[in-house]
């Protein structure tokens, strides 16, 4: 008799038939473990993946795992953003009231750089309530769009995650933003009839200066003069707020930090009638998006001596 041939490697017709990904893991076992790298360290990810399922996978097969599946979906959001520009297909149906914020957070990359991070939030606007005495509106089902890219690329691709959740078909856009110069580019390029606010708490961020120069830092009269401004701001809207605010500059013509922060509140009144804004149920603080930089983007990104390639940051978000 003669003797038998070794067998080499080959795909039983069965993997086919089952669809199995290259590799020695099974497709829920990739998407499981790519998950898992998603939301915490790589080695962490391939450890819980042995603890949980049984399966013994290195540090990096969890990396390569985690980024192959983001950079397939990067990919497709990309070519979907080229078809929906082509064809332009219906969005579907959106809520009466949606809320859309964008910010950005700092990553840190290879080489000691840092990297800004945009993040698109959008949600559903729910009912005003009172709580303690004052209006408070929230939102609800958030969904996230984040790319390391600059703002013209960002505000492209982020048709993908808008057409989605039927901004175009929305009764009402909210934009709440910290009202950075390219965001109004933004907003005409996706509902250009969005009301626009500015977040109240970076409104704050511009009063409070002027109260520390006005009547030193740290004392008690800066911090009682900013409590009245925010008061007055939130219930009666900005034109005395920056009355008031314009008073002070003229008194220190020298200062022209404050004079900077006059610009800013001048440039965007507009956007600072929160009186109005409340009253028409829309909330007017970004937290949605605060929230996102530091549990979506921040919390994976951002651990303790992590520093990433450019070509990563994208997949992994």
């Amino acid at each position: 008799m003669g003797s038998a041939q070794p067998a080499g490697r080959a795909f039983f017709p069965l993997d086919d038939e089952l669809a199995l990904l290259p590799g020695m893991l099974t497709p829920s076992l990739q998407e499981e473990l790519a998950h898992l790298g998603a939301w915490m360290p790589f080695a962490k990810a391939a450890a819980l993946l042995q603890r949980l399922r049984g399966t013994s996978v290195s540090r990096p097969t969890a990396e390569r795992v985690t980024e192959a599946a983001g950079a397939a979906y990067v990919a497709w959001q990309t070519a979907e953003v080229a078809h929906l520009e082509r064809e332009a297909p219906a969005a579907p149906a959106g809520p009466a009231q949606l809320f859309m914020s964008v910010d950005g957070a700092q990553v840190p990359l290879v080489g000691g750089e840092w990297g800004e991070v945009k993040t698109l939030v959008l949600g559903v606007v729910q009912p005003a309530q009172v709580v303690k005495g004052e209006t408070v509106v929230r939102t609800s089902e958030h969904s996230y769009f984040s790319r390391l890219s600059d703002s013209e690329v960002f505000t492209r691709l982020a048709l993908v995650e808008t057409q989605r959740r039927g901004v175009e078909t929305a009764g009402a856009v909210g934009f709440v933003t910290d009202g950075s110069e390219w965001l109004p580019k933004f907003a005409d390029h996706h509902c250009h009839d969005a009301v626009r606010i500015l977040d109240f708490p970076h409104a704050g961020e511009h009063l409070a200066p002027v109260g520390q120069v006005s009547f030193w830092e740290g004392s008690s009269a800066a911090q009682t003069w900013l409590e009245t401004q925010l008061h007055t701001l939130k219930h009666q809207g900005p034109a005395t707020v920056l009355t008031e605010v314009q008073r002070l500059v003229a008194a220190q013509p020298a200062e022209s930090e404050v004079a900077g922060h006059l610009a800013y509140l001048e440039k965007r009144e507009a956007q600072m009638r929160s009186p109005e804004f409340l009253a028409a149920g829309w909330p007017i603080g970004d937290g949605a998006v605060e929230s996102a930089n530091k549990l979506v983007v921040e919390a994976r990104l951002k651990g303790s001596g992590m520093h990433w390639s450019r070509t990563q940051v994208n997949p992994m978000l």
